[in-house]
């Protein structure tokens, strides 16, 4: 198991899974990823700023998908009723649209990616890495504190939607 950049010919493997994990949310009546976000379009565009990850196997089959960026995230920029950990000034991680694969939930992709980004961070001497979650997401909010991650308060997105701010000190 691997993770490399995404090509833009992943496209449609990418978009299953994004799909599958529409329909997840969906089902466990959480509200995100419901209007039509992310699309393939986001992810084109994720392909071209070289931020847009794939987990594959052995055999090359793709298992799961991230955005990963080092660019500034406007809408962190303010937090309601709480604070970053690490300045707005200072280089920090972020990452958008992870989705696994259905056949490969628990299976700890989602953790292998946290840890790689991780590492790239670590290698670039950035020392936050920042990501946001729908309040009703439980699952990820389990996630995130299993790994370090600290709530930071409430932010709200390019579309007005309300969600969970987290972030962790890489060290």
């Amino acid at each position: 198991m691997k993770i490399r950049l995404s090509k833009i010919e992943d496209i449609p493997e990418i978009a299953i899974i994004i799909d599958d994990a529409k329909a997840y949310l969906k089902s466990q009546k959480i509200d995100q990823w419901q209007n039509g976000y992310p699309n393939a379009a986001q992810v084109e565009n994720d392909i071209k700023n070289n931020e847009s990850y794939v987990v594959v196997n052995d055999e090359n089959k793709i298992m799961a998908t991230s955005m990963f960026t080092l660019r500034k995230e406007p809408t962190y920029k303010d937090v309601i009723d709480g604070e970053w950990m690490v300045s707005e000034n200072e280089k920090y991680g972020v990452i958008h649209r992870m989705a696994i694969k259905k056949e490969f939930r628990k299976f700890g992709l989602a953790t292998f990616m946290f840890h790689e980004f991780h590492l790239q961070l670590l290698e670039k001497k950035v020392r936050s890495l920042k990501i946001d979650t729908h309040e009703d997401n439980l699952s990820m909010q389990s996630l995130l504190k299993k790994l370090g991650y600290k709530y930071c308060g409430i932010i709200y997105t390019n579309y007005n939607a309300k969600r969970l701010a987290f972030e962790k000190v890489i060290t």
